[in-house]
């Protein structure tokens, strides 16, 4: 390998420049530290070596966590939208809802449930409808503007 450690000398007595691929900055490669990779490093090549193997190390790890913990919030949040999915299907069965079922409409779509207050006693005194929400969860877009119309008494009831 005198082939190599010749290039290397007449490279680091040369008056070549080179530019760090880290910062761009170009510098005359007398000023880099070289050598062969089939020696030893020199002293200065380890501690670089060293540091960035440490970095690394711990930007691997880091990664590792940052896997792990988006891979349990997902499952979390997977499990949480399954089980209100469930719950929003189920709720108006629930006795203490305190609503009759014969009141209640289940949609799912846009919004969960129509309840026709009164149907039960053939006396509808009001329409209600209900999405039903929990922990953090809000309404959508699509369900906010569902729900201002309702506010905003733009409801038709149309026979066809």
């Amino acid at each position: 390998m005198a082939e190599i450690d010749d290039l290397i000398s007449d490279l680091s007595n040369s008056d070549l420049y080179g530019t760090c691929p880290n910062c761009r900055k170009s510098s005359k490669l007398s000023e880099f530290v070289m050598f062969s990779s089939t020696g030893e490093f020199p002293e200065e090549g380890k501690k670089s070596k060293d540091a960035y193997e440490e970095l690394f190390k711990n930007k691997t790890e880091d990664f590792q966590t940052q896997i792990k913990r988006a891979t349990e919030g997902a499952e979390k949040t997977s499990k949480a939208v399954g089980f209100g999915k469930t719950i929003e299907k189920m709720i108006h069965l629930h006795k203490k809802f305190n609503i009759p079922l014969e009141d209640c409409r289940f949609l799912a779509e846009p919004l969960d449930v129509i309840v026709f207050n009164g149907a039960a006693g053939n006396n509808v005194d009001h329409i209600t409808f209900m999405e039903i929400k929990s922990g953090k969860a809000s309404l959508n877009k699509h369900q906010r503007m569902i729900r201002d119309a309702i506010k905003d008494n733009n409801v038709k009831v149309e026979e066809i």
